[in-house]
């Protein structure tokens, strides 16, 4: 065995185990010169010895040996190699004896006499390959530390504004209470009420949702508390409603200020009797069902207008949890985007690796109507569309971010403080200019034209921690 003194350390360390003196000599002047660190055994017991003193990232291994063969150290080796790629070699070779090796843990199958572009070929598809699961892992480990850091349930968010809903809502999944949850659509009221559900002593219990506005009127009732055969034409047996299909777990009624008057009346008697009776039944049923409902509507309004129960909305308010959207938390968006950006990665085999500043400047300016679901969708867009590793410009929708400056700020920002404005233009500004610089501060302070101590005293100020 003669050590390989001209390869640098980033080489990779590749080893030979073949009976055959030549073979061994050639494989080693070919894959030497192409940049891998080789050594040589000249049989499977040699290299057993060798795989047990050192690491290597590749292993060629001959079929037919002496002493100890190619499918012996195979089964030999197994369970000591973790990131090693095994690829056999053999002038006897049958489909089935490369089928048995590939199931053993080989990675690939070289018949002899091979050209040296097979090997070559061979070894560099083996490269891409653990490129590409070093790559998923690294990628999994990036949304873990995400998840395990910033989020509730499967939302994600570091903002100051959503840190306290994450923590509203932890508290008050282990209770029974009613709970409401406002907010624009995109904002994740769903995802919110899965998240208490799932945090809750009743995780283990059905979780039964329904949009209140998605079924018309006249089948609403029957979906809800169900019916009894022959209650109306059509009726041809019993069915159970949502409520009883989620009894000893969670309903949660999404767009619940969709829900018809007539409805409101028998949601409000569920609430305040804890039963229900189903269309066609002289009888009620007891249940035992957490509540929790969801709105983009000010149900306050909707009462001052008569279109909502003044009681039953006292009923459904007595946790309320309000999902500030998107635009009023700017600083959620670099972390959502490198969120949606892994997993999109995973999901559409591509490596984006992040957005040019320029593309998150447009970004962090769009007003954001749709709130997350519409960033999700654009970040998706963005990494179909991209031909390299950094989403640009062009890879987003020409219309991102392109309201005039003077709407801009009507949609920000609609009150009349000075101050405020100017409060909410400075954290904006500072999260840019963090971003521009990739969270270089010094940088950004240069950029804001402040001083580095001035920028520090902002950022806490206003609670950014990039």
């Amino acid at each position: 065995m003669i050590p390989d003194n001209n390869s640098n350390d980033q080489s990779k360390q590749l080893l030979i185990i073949d009976d055959e003196a030549n073979m061994r000599h050639m494989l080693r002047a070919l894959l030497s010169k192409s940049g891998y660190q080789v050594e040589t055994a000249s049989d499977g017991r040699e290299g057993l010895e060798l795989t047990s003193q050192k690491a290597y990232d590749f292993v060629l291994c001959d079929l037919k040996m002496p002493n100890m063969g190619g499918m012996a150290f195979l089964e030999a080796v197994k369970p000591q190699l973790k990131t090693t790629t095994i690829i056999m070699m053999s002038a006897y070779g049958t489909v089935d004896t490369a089928l048995e090796a590939m199931k053993q843990g080989a990675y690939d199958y070289i018949s002899k006499p091979f050209k040296s572009d097979e090997v070559l070929l061979t070894l560099r598809k083996a490269e891409e390959r653990e490129s590409l699961k070093k790559e998923n892992i690294h990628l999994k480990t990036k949304i873990r530390n995400i998840e395990k850091n910033y989020n509730f349930g499967n939302m994600i968010a570091k903002s100051k504004a959503m840190q306290a809903v994450f923590k509203l809502a932890e508290k008050v999944a282990h209770y029974n209470t009613t709970v409401l949850i406002n907010g624009e659509s995109g904002t994740g009221k769903e995802l919110i009420a899965r998240g208490i559900h799932f945090n809750g002593n009743r995780r283990q219990s059905p979780l039964v949702t329904i949009n209140c506005g998605s079924i018309p009127e006249n089948l609403l009732e029957s979906e809800l508390f169900g019916y009894r055969k022959g209650a109306f034409t059509g009726a041809e047996r019993d069915k159970k409603g949502l409520f009883q299909e989620a009894n000893g777990g969670t309903i949660f009624l999404d767009e619940i200020g969709e829900l018809p008057t007539p409805l409101q009346v028998k949601l409000l008697r569920v609430l305040q009797e804890n039963e229900i009776r189903p269309i066609g039944d002289a009888k009620t049923q007891t249940i035992d069902v957490r509540v929790i409902a969801a709105t983009a509507r000010d149900l306050s309004k909707e009462v001052d207008n008569g279109a909502f129960r003044q009681d039953l909305f006292y009923r459904l308010n007595v946790l309320p949890i309000e999902l500030p959207p998107l635009r009023k938390r700017p600083e959620d968006i670099p972390l959502l985007c490198q969120f949606f950006i892994e997993q999109f990665n995973q999901k559409l085999n591509k490596k984006i690796k992040g957005i040019a500043p320029a593309a998150m400047n447009r970004l962090m300016a769009h007003h954001w109507p749709g709130n997350v679901r519409e960033l999700e969708n654009i970040i998706e867009r963005g990494v179909v569309y991209a031909e390299e590793r950094i989403l640009e410009d062009q890879d987003f929708p020409p219309t991102l971010g392109g309201e005039s400056n003077a709407a801009r700020i009507e949609k920000v920002f609609d009150g009349f403080s000075i101050k405020q404005a100017q409060r909410l233009i400075e954290k904006k500004l500072i999260i840019r200019a963090l971003t521009e610089t990739g969270g270089n501060r010094t940088r950004a302070a240069h950029l804001l034209e402040i001083s580095h101590p001035s920028l520090l005293a902002k950022m806490k100020t206003y609670d950014i921690s990039m």
